[in-house]
């Protein structure tokens, strides 16, 4: 370890004593501790004096003594180089906390000389996310639970798109039978004719709120009294569907028709009042709506089938939860009685009162009970609990709104909360930031490890982006793995700025997925409400130009919105607009580059290389147009082109010369790869072994067992395969051993320094001696000096390639090549 510190050891050690968020500390080969930072100090309790020389096992519980848990770790760590968990630990005083706990072995000159131990204290963040998993988990029981009301969505041509258990249960379809169907099938024969569900839909649409209670029809064909609500549903200002709750009021509607019905009875036979008063009161208690009446002139309650009057104490419990006094409601609905008695037209409102079981909410009916005398009328009040219907509206609103992965708003709500915070951003001169990220090399998660390790690291992103973001930032899910970042109200550019690296920093550090450590990042693209944006459509639109930006300069970065990358976006249509007319105009050409043998240095052949002769706007190079042509999909029809051309001017060569020629990591994306290039051959009539087909690491990354099947048919072809740019992939041994290549190319950025840099001229060495031992040719690309050519025959490369033995030209019509040869 001194070693390695060198003279920057006490700068070292001053900067790791001085560290308070993480306590560091080394331990001796036998897991004593040997040193102790300011943060260990802070975190444990025990001063460098109390703890100096002691076991760390002392930061464990007995039974984790014990059972010698301390020990395994360490064992861990020196069998594995690294230990990584989280725990309890325990402090001086005795005290628990959750813990994250890294612990590094430490080598020198091959033997172990001690660990390096740093804890983090992560009881909030652990506590954080207990809480949250209990909320999602009653929220989960609320969804499950509600069985009286029937909740679904529909599509917005009105067809089912979900059914919930108590829209099984009160219609009688399941799922799979009623999903996709029309709702109009809960209608009656007569309603459908009267086209009664599209003037529904029709008002929704038009007033965003349909509400009505009527008759509607059962799986069975028995009919049932409903209450139904209708809301729609927008996604920045379309309309993309309903969310509908229908409630089974059968049995009420059936109560208060017999109240009706006996009311009328009342009224004709004022000789049975007795018995028919009698039977009312039974009616009333038995149904489940409250039902309270008043004198209106002296405020006292003449009749409460539930709850607890002051006059009456003779129910014992009561359907609305807590035992509610009439007197508590009326004193709430005192201003709808009001109303009620100046106009003598019943009033409906809601009110919510707080109850041992949480709040209610109670839709309350209030109307006039007319008698002979009119003035002695009294005032009834109908009231129901819709506490479940609320929090079903509230359910189906947020489902609306929220992603189902990460429970974090969805794009829905992220425009939405976009759009605010440029209104009250307005003119104040404030900035309104939008951040798009997307997580790099995603697709190579879900393709090794699965969806559910993909849907895991998604989630433990967003824990990890929602940490770092203020509490008046909004972090949304709006697709894939794309996420979206609101920050109102900034005062300064570089609050943005620091945000941005913020994310990108945190998002750099491991994930630990089912056992294993993945290592990925972000890019991020960010706009700007000062600069000229009309809308929220439009700054979202900027932000994404700069996401563009972000992962084609390298990903894991951050880029800015400017002007000229709308510039470069209307390049890029330009681009691909006039790539398209290209082949059948016939503007691509080929050019050939020659490879020479080092031994005889003798022509071996020539690589093709793709050139684009724009009719106005000249020689596009191909790194302007092959990006393009591989993300609209143009770059299957160019490369059969290339491989058809390239064959058949390779036919006018002398037999021992070879053509080369590279294949995009977007080719092997298509099954027909294999066909395509035997096509290519059998319409020219060259031989397999002419041709050699380069690719670059990126194909062995995408899709890596499918990839290296379609490179193992490629190879039964007979042709060769060449792995091009070797030496800048992390992973490029790996695939040496995966495949046999037949060929490797050296990459330039070593060549240019191989005379001048002795690392340079090493990993040269290197790959030539690996090449030799496993019988693969190599060639060295970008030769431009004598000097390189005469150090790479002597270093054993097999073939040469650069300006010094020639630049690419076309081919005259005996098949040679216009380039002056060495």
């Amino acid at each position: 370890m001194k070693a390695m510190l060198g003279n920057n050891e006490p700068s070292y050690r001053q900067l790791v004593d001085n560290i308070t968020d993480y306590a560091i500390c080394m331990l001796d080969p036998a897991g004593r501790i040997i040193s102790w930072n300011t943060g260990a100090e802070l975190l444990m309790g025990y001063r460098r004096e109390e703890i100096v020389g002691h076991s760390f096992a002392c930061f464990y519980s007995e039974d984790e003594r014990r059972t010698g848990l301390p020990e395994r770790e360490l064992a861990i760590a020196r069998r594995e180089g690294r230990y990584e968990s989280e725990g309890w630990r325990i402090r001086q005083d005795g005290c628990a906390f959750w813990a994250s706990v890294v612990i590094d072995a430490i080598h020198e000159q091959g033997e172990l000389i001690g660990f390096a131990k740093v804890t983090r204290d992560r009881s909030e963040p652990r506590r954080l996310e207990q809480q949250r998993l209990e909320q999602e988990r009653r929220f989960r029981l609320l969804v499950e639970g509600v069985t009286d009301y029937a909740i679904y969505m529909l599509n917005g041509d009105g067809t089912v798109a979900n059914w919930n258990a108590g829209a099984e249960a009160i219609k009688g379809y399941t799922s799979d039978e009623i999903i996709g169907h029309h709702f109009s099938c809960f209608y009656t024969d007569e309603d459908r004719l009267a086209d009664v569900p599209e003037r529904e839909l029709e008002i929704v649409r038009r007033e965003g709120r349909y509400q009505a209670e009527g008759w509607r029809v059962r799986r069975d064909g028995r009919a049932f009294w409903a209450s139904v609500v209708i809301d729609v549903i927008h996604d920045r200002g379309e309309l993309i569907g309903f969310t509908k709750i229908t409630r089974d009021m059968t049995e009420r509607k059936q109560y208060e028709d017999e109240l009706v019905r006996a009311r009328e009875q009342t009224e004709q036979r004022n000789g049975e009042l007795r018995t028919l008063t009698s039977f009312l009161n039974t009616v009333i208690d038995n149904i489940p709506t409250w039902v309270i009446v008043q004198d209106r002139t002296s405020g006292r309650v003449l009749l409460s089938n539930h709850g607890e009057s002051a006059e009456s104490r003779q129910h014992s419990s009561c359907p609305f939860g807590e035992r509610l006094s009439p007197e508590r409601i009326l004193a709430h609905l005192d201003g709808e009685a009001g109303k009620v008695l100046m106009t003598d037209h019943p009033a409906e409102t809601e009110i919510t009162l707080q109850t041992e079981e949480g709040k209610s909410r109670l839709k309350c009916r209030t109307l006039v009970l007319q008698q002979e005398d009119r003035y002695s009328d009294n005032l009834m009040f109908l009231i129901e609990d819709v506490t479940e219907e609320h929090a079903a509206n509230e359910l189906i609103r947020h489902m609306a709104h929220h992603d189902a992965l990460t429970n974090l708003p969805n794009r829905l709500l992220f425009g939405e909360r976009l759009s605010y915070a440029l209104r009250q951003a307005g003119d104040s001169g404030q900035l309104v930031g939008t951040l798009l990220l997307d997580l790099d090399n995603f697709k190579d998660v879900n393709d090794v490890l699965g969806h559910q390790a993909g849907d895991e690291l998604l989630g433990q992103l967003a824990g990890r982006l929602g940490e770092a973001l203020h509490a008046s930032a909004t972090l949304a899910r709006i697709g894939g793995d794309e996420f979206a970042v609101v920050v109102p109200a900034c005062q300064r550019h570089e609050e943005i700025e620091d945000i941005a690296c913020r994310l990108v920093s945190i998002s750099r550090a491991p994930f630990l997925i089912n056992g294993h450590q993945i290592q990925t990042g972000v890019s991020i693209g960010i706009a700007l409400s000062s600069m000229p944006a009309a809308s929220a459509e439009q700054l979202f639109r900027q932000a994404d130009l700069a996401l563009y930006e972000a992962k084609r300069n390298g990903r894991n970065q951050y880029e800015f919105f400017s002007p000229r990358m709308e510039e470069m976006a209307r390049h890029r249509l330009d681009i691909e607009t006039d790539l398209r007319q290209a082949m059948s105009n016939n503007e691509l050409l080929l050019y050939y580059q020659p490879i020479r043998r080092s031994a005889s240095m003798d022509l071996s052949g020539y690589e093709a290389l793709l050139r684009w002769h724009h009719p106005t706007k000249g020689l596009i190079p191909p790194l302007q147009f092959i990006p393009i042509a591989e993300e609209t999909g143009l770059i299957h029809e160019i490369g059969t082109w290339v491989l058809t051309e390239a064959c058949r001017a390779a036919m006018q060569w002398p037999v021992e010369q070879v053509v080369s020629v590279n294949l995009s990591p977007i080719q092997f994306a298509r099954r027909n790869l294999v066909e395509r290039v035997s096509g290519a051959l059998e319409a020219s009539g060259l031989p397999s072994a002419r041709l050699e087909l380069e690719i670059t690491e990126s194909v062995l990354l995408d899709e890596t067992q499918r990839n290296l099947e379609t490179l193992r048919q490629l190879k039964q072809l007979g042709v060769r395969i060449v792995l091009d740019d070797f030496g800048t992939g992390y992973s490029s041994l790996r695939y040496l051993r995966t495949f046999p290549f037949d060929k490797i190319k050296i990459d330039k950025s070593f060549i240019n320094e191989v005379c001048e840099s002795r690392e340079a001229l090493a990993i040269v060495r290197a790959i030539t001696s690996m090449s030799r031992s496993l019988d693969i040719e190599t060639t060295a690309e970008g030769v431009e000096r004598v000097e390189q050519a005469t150090l790479l025959q002597r270093e054993g490369c097999s073939h040469l390639q650069g300006y010094f033995f020639g630049r690419p030209g076309l081919l005259d019509p005996q098949g040679r090549c216009h380039v002056k040869l060495a």
